[in-house]
């Protein structure tokens, strides 16, 4: 499943605090970190390999892009990159080449190694994949799963969640310099009896350590999805999203 012929180097620039290289295998480019996983084959981003072994754990809600995988180095979400909207008219999956820093898979396989190394709530990330395509690419991405955690939905119902302290996580983040470019409930998650919240999903993200972010923009985009995820008493959500931003704020 893992190994493969291919030549590799490992990364001078770029890529922080991990043993990261960089596998060329014909039209694809693979970025690992050598700590967590062996040389890489084009199997390790082919769900129906995955599938055929045995392995595939199930998918998260959405486009149907995030696969559940029981790897033999541990549980791990793969994510193919897939375009929404009126762009998918276009192409599903393909994007300009730009060369393999500027693309979307090897940005946030970066961005997560950063904001890991300074301890913040995010997946551990373990490989990306550029797959060229003349002058356009494809790309997936493999991070480690967070462990017994839940998206936020799967928790409207739990009384011991508590939404100050969800309010004053994600206010941690601003302040650390992460602006989220799609900050839905779907892209929250919360470790099995705790309140502090994660943070998925951060392709088109930015992290800027040392320079807050106004959250303003982020808020509001939560709010819009949990006014559309939630069912039931919609006075109790706004009371919980008073408490929300009495946490943020405090």
């Amino acid at each position: 499943m893992l190994s493969g012929g291919a030549s590799k180097r490992t990364i001078g620039a770029g890529l922080s605090t991990m043993n990261p290289s960089v596998s060329t295998q014909e039209s694809r480019v693979i970025v690992y970190d050598r700590d967590a996983l062996p040389p890489p084959g084009p199997a390790l981003f082919d769900v129906d390999a995955w599938r055929a072994e045995g392995a595939l754990d199930g998918a998260a809600p959405g486009r149907g892009t995030a696969f559940f995988i029981d790897a033999p180095f541990g549980r791990v979400v793969l994510r193919r990159y897939f375009r929404g909207g009126w762009a998918a008219k276009l192409s599903r999956d393909r994007y300009v080449y730009l060369g393999l820093k500027a693309s979307r898979p090897f940005r946030e396989f970066e961005l997560l190694r950063r904001m890991n190394a300074d301890g913040l709530r995010v997946p551990e990330p373990l490989a990306a994949q550029v797959r060229r395509h003349g002058l356009l690419y494809s790309g997936a991405l493999m991070t480690r799963r967070i462990p017994r955690s839940r998206a936020w939905p799967d928790r409207f119902a739990d009384p011991d969640l508590d939404w100050r302290r969800v309010g004053a996580g994600l206010r941690e983040f601003h302040d650390a310099g992460v602006d989220h470019a799609d900050m839905n409930a779907r892209n929250i998650l919360f470790r099995d009896g705790e309140s502090a919240p994660w943070l998925i999903d951060f392709d088109r993200c930015s992290y800027r350590p040392g320079h807050a972010v106004d959250g303003g923009r982020n808020l509001a985009r939560l709010r819009r999805s949990l006014d559309k995820l939630w069912v039931g008493d919609e006075a109790r959500l706004d009371r919980l999203w008073s408490a929300l931003l009495s946490g943020y704020s405090s």
